[in-house]
């Protein structure tokens, strides 16, 4: 037999009682690394912040000429020199002349109005970008690459619920824009064979009578490339 006098006490019995195995519970700290790792981000490129930079201060000089007329047309104290140039485009286009102001035409107005609120819209969003974006490395789907644009590639980010805000809001200001782009101007003709087509529903539904005394001419120049 051997000696187990060194031992300070008997061995105690094994616990044959079946255990019931438990999965394993990852830390918080790790599922904060993959809940980070696998988030959702919007990642809008410079080029689309550079674009409403550009845009939106047209926008707002065109809304101002429309919502503060008469003093901004012809002979009005607002006319000079901010609106100079809309003396002539209000000869091309009668929906910004004396024509439909005289004839209290509601439509420049209400797509007026409509400017303001898709300005303030995207200004929300600029605003999200800049309050609570970060700068990004990653490339978005849809995005330049900034290893042929540079800058223009670069992207900032923004997740989490201020994210989704900044999508729909954005998403929401765009579909405007679309729309009162369609409903603004419509033209159709032929030029060597090609049939042109911009779209734009007010003036097709009411037969060209802003802009149809126009050469073809003055439409391309003065009215088609400024749209």
């Amino acid at each position: 037999m051997v000696s187990t006098r060194g031992h300070p006490k008997e061995f105690p019995e094994p616990d044959l009682t079946p255990t019931r195995s438990t999965p394993s519970t990852p830390s918080k700290s790790s599922r904060s690394r993959v809940a980070r790792k696998g988030s959702w981000a919007h990642t809008p490129s410079n080029l689309t912040i550079i674009w409403l930079l550009v845009s939106l201060p047209l926008v707002i000089w065109d809304t101002g000429y429309v919502m503060f007329r008469p003093l901004t047309m012809p002979g009005g104290s607002l006319h000079w020199p901010l609106y100079v140039p809309y003396e002539l485009y209000g000869k091309v286009d009668y929906i910004y002349g004396w024509k439909a102001f005289n004839e209290h035409n509601g439509f420049t107005a209400a797509q007026g109005m409509l400017n303001i609120v898709e300005t303030l819209m995207y200004g929300y969003y600029l605003y999200i970008l800049y309050a609570y974006g970060k700068q990004s490395k990653a490339q978005g789907r849809g995005a330049p690459k900034a290893s042929t644009v540079g800058f223009l590639g670069q992207q900032r980010f923004v997740d989490g619920k201020m994210g989704g805000i900044a999508v729909l809001v954005a998403y929401s200001a765009a579909l405007m824009t679309v729309s009162k782009t369609v409903l603004y101007c419509k033209l159709c003709c032929e030029c060597s064979g090609i049939l042109l087509i911009v779209l734009g529903l007010n003036e097709y539904y009411s037969g060209f009578e802003n802009i149809g005394h126009n050469s073809f001419t003055n439409l391309l120049f003065l009215w088609i490339i400024p749209k």
